[in-house]
């Protein structure tokens, strides 16, 4: 890093604990003791990981010896004489941090001598500091270690704490000053335990022991974000060709958009960002390639002819549904010049858009979210569908985030985090939200607001390039007092009287149902009720699906089918008789009225590839049935003979 105007401020668990050395013999830190903290030496700032951090801070603080101690490694000296270290304990040690493996029950003894040395004697003084740095492998339940050799190493510390006193210091190296000059100090020759978790250590080792201070250790606050990313952005290309006002806001926006990360993962950003030369100006591209991998922005290279056509396109697949087709089409347009959640912030981490289709069963709202995939994407297969009626138990959340540690299926993942972390630029599709469970409606709030969740696993997955959908068939039905339902609207009603009872619905479950008021915020605007399929509607479904028929027909086995004017509308007729099925009711009508009795016949008949079929009628006895002839027989079978 290079040097710094800012004012340096060390992080809070690193003051916390210089300050209870006179009194604290062991220190346990934990949490992100992996990650690397800014130090200040000299007036330069550098960045350290944890081992590194402690050896430099102890050293500042006048402390001779400095050592670490790892399982299965042994001791290294990080810092201190080691001739004088071996008439301390007894230990020799290499200068210069060379490891000298010993065995976890060799290395009691050794830390205890350096620990209860008196520093009178022999005219050593012998302040030391020793790291036990991944001190979560020492763990008695694990086959790692022999069983007894760890439960003696924990029982050993844990006499030592109660045992141990602090040695006398010099007055120079008190933290900050804070000490007068001719004031002596005392302080321990500390343990220090790194562990990923407090609970790594055994609870008996730590309950009530006033000897031992534990110190979680956060990931970055925002006063140190901004130190390091201060530091570091007068290195990053045209940032010094920008006015201040402008430099003031992306340096704001850098410690916003970076909420929640290592600083690793900051200097890994600007790493990026010097290396691909991207300026600072475009400080939020880069910490949105890092976040997804990807530099580049899909939504902004998609084929701007075919969202300008978006409506009609989409039209072809969900018929009748114009409003929600328009709302939809708005959306992807606002995506492609990257304009959602622009009113909050200058770089948005919501998704790029969210849809809450409610209306009657069958009428293209699921259809619709595979539209817009094969429409964005290109495939149907980047809509990721959940259907919510699987997701009713109160652990059902396990399934899309993933099982915490320790438990039944961890190492799966969750089928919704990992489905995003490998492709990110998806539509994601909540089917019949309400048969959710509530517990599940809470990640929501976390999606639809940051754009991000964090999987069992602890990994952040972001949706910042994601379509989320819901569907729902709240208020068309209502249960009453002896378990009975009651249409709510019907396909009678004006739309404009059906939208608003759908919506009054949708308003009541999630405000008063269910009490989660704020997931209806976060959806804002951009509820849709579809309407009920109607007669003309009806017949552009139907058209298309008799189409799928004959197509499928002709692909597969060269077969023409042929029908007049009346046989259409006789069919027709029989197939959407009764529409409050939807779109997929007439599917289903389909299927029993034409495609079963046609299949039936063409076996009777004997078609071969290549005939043409007229369908001369279609009656019902005793189910439905189908009369068909082939209009090219004789040529067909003179050329068999």
């Amino acid at each position: 890093m290079s040097e710094s105007e800012n004012t340096f401020v060390k992080p809070k668990w690193a003051r916390e604990l210089f300050r209870f050395l006179p009194t604290k013999s062991q220190f346990v830190l934990w949490g992100n003791v992996y990650d690397v903290y800014p130090f200040e030496s000299d007036g330069k700032i550098t960045t350290l990981n944890m081992c590194g951090y402690l050896h430099q801070s102890f050293k500042q603080e006048g402390y001779e010896f400095i050592i670490q101690y790892e399982p299965l490694i042994g001791f290294r000296l990080l810092d201190g004489d080691a001739q004088q270290l071996e008439k301390v304990c007894g230990l020799q040690l290499n200068p210069g941090g060379t490891p000298h493996p010993v065995p976890l029950l060799e290395a009691m003894g050794f830390i205890q001598r350096v620990v209860e040395y008196n520093c009178h004697k022999e005219n050593i003084r012998a302040n030391a500091a020793i790291i036990l740095n991944f001190s979560s492998r020492i763990d008695a339940t694990r086959i790692d270690f022999m069983l007894q050799d760890a439960k003696a190493f924990f029982y050993f510390a844990h006499y030592l704490s109660m045992t141990a006193f602090p040695k006398l210091f010099d007055s120079e190296g008190s933290e900050g000053g804070a000490t007068p000059s001719k004031i002596p100090l005392s302080r321990h020759s500390p343990l220090l335990w790194i562990v990923e978790r407090e609970a790594d250590l055994p609870e008996w080792f730590l309950i009530d022991n006033h000897k031992i201070r534990v110190l979680p250790v956060p990931k970055p606050d925002n006063d140190i974000r901004r130190f390091i990313i201060e530091s570091l952005a007068p290195n990053i290309p045209s940032y010094e060709e920008m006015n201040d006002n402008d430099r003031a806001d992306n340096i704001q926006l850098f410690i916003t958009q970076t909420n929640g990360f290592f600083a690793g993962e900051i200097i890994s950003i600007y790493k990026t960002a010097r290396r691909e030369s991207i300026p600072f100006s475009e400080i939020g591209e880069a910490i949105r390639g890092y976040k997804l991998g990807i530099p580049e922005n899909l939504w902004a290279k998609l084929d701007r002819k075919r969202i300008l056509n978006a409506e009609p396109i989409l039209s072809k697949s969900v018929m009748g549904q114009g409003r929600a087709i328009r709302h939809t089409a708005d959306i992807l347009k606002r995506a492609v010049f990257n304009l959602s959640g622009a009113q909050f912030s200058k770089v948005s981490q919501r998704p790029k858009g969210v849809l809450f289709l409610a209306g009657p069963t069958g009428v293209g709202k699921t259809e619709l979210a595979k539209s817009i995939s094969e429409l964005v994407f290109g495939s149907p297969n980047n809509c990721i569908r959940f259907d919510m009626s699987e997701f009713s138990q109160t652990h059902a959340d396990q399934r899309l985030i993933g099982a915490p540690p320790g438990y039944v299926g961890y190492d799966k993942g969750g089928e919704l985090t990992s489905a995003i972390k490998q492709n990110p630029f998806s539509v994601v599709l909540f089917d019949e939200i309400e048969k959710a469970n509530s517990k599940i409606l809470d990640m929501f709030l976390q999606i639809l607001d940051d754009g991000r969740l964090t999987s069992g696993r602890g990994e952040t997955v972001y949706f910042s390039e994601s379509l989320i959908i819901f569907t729902s068939n709240l208020g068309m039905n209502e249960i009453l007092g002896d378990g009975t339902k009651r249409q709510i609207v019907t396909p009678d009603m004006k739309y404009e009287e059906m939208v608003e009872k759908v919506k009054d619905a949708i308003y009541d479950y999630f405000k008063y149902k269910i009490n989660r008021p704020e997931i209806l915020n976060r959806i804002g605007k951009n509820i849709i009720v579809f309407d009920f399929v109607r007669n003309e509607t009806a017949s552009l479904i139907f058209e298309k699906m008799l189409s799928n028929v004959l197509h499928r027909l002709k692909d597969s086995h060269d077969i023409s089918l042929e029908m007049n004017g009346d046989v259409k509308n006789e069919l027709l007729m029989h197939v959407s008789r009764d529409l409050s099925m939807g779109g997929r009711g007439i599917g289903n009508n389909i299927e029993e009225i034409l495609v079963n009795p046609l299949s039936r016949e063409l076996f009777n008949v004997g078609v071969k590839r290549g005939d043409i079929i007229s369908l001369k009628r279609i009656y019902e006895d005793d189910g439905w049935s189908v009369e068909i002839e082939k209009q090219i027989m004789k040529a067909r079978d003179n050329e068999d003979n």
